[in-house]
């Protein structure tokens, strides 16, 4: 069964179009070493919850939406080649050294792997 990496994460209201950009160019390295998909959704309905929720999570400040996004890779093994490989290529490199700032606090960016449970 396919391995799953998710994400939570705060982006400006304003960087929508930055942050699209960013996550595209991040795509095309993940899908060019092996994910098998990438998804990046905008919130537009995110309710606060009673005891916690998805903007508590990543800690989202006044005109920030929160982005839920996810990867899908054919392995665990498979996703951890990959992000050894995207990590060290030169153009990811370059995208998380500040030459161009990144259009969110990646401090606050929640994620996790996950093996599949059930695909209906």
């Amino acid at each position: 069964m396919q391995y799953v990496e998710g994400f939570v994460l705060a982006v400006p209201a304003g960087n929508r179009e930055v942050y699209r950009r960013h996550a595209a160019e991040a795509a095309a390295l993940f899908r060019e070493f092996g994910a098998t998909r990438v998804v990046e959704c905008w919130g537009d309905d995110v309710p606060d919850g009673k005891v916690t929720d998805f903007r508590g999570a990543v800690k989202a400040e006044a005109g920030e939406i929160v982005v839920f996004s996810w990867m899908e890779f054919p392995s665990k093994a498979v996703r951890d080649t990959v992000h050894a490989r995207v990590m060290s290529d030169p153009r990811m490199k370059a995208m998380m050294s500040g030459e161009t700032p990144m259009p969110f606090d990646g401090k606050r960016m929640i994620y996790g792997g996950f093996t599949t449970l059930l695909d209906s």
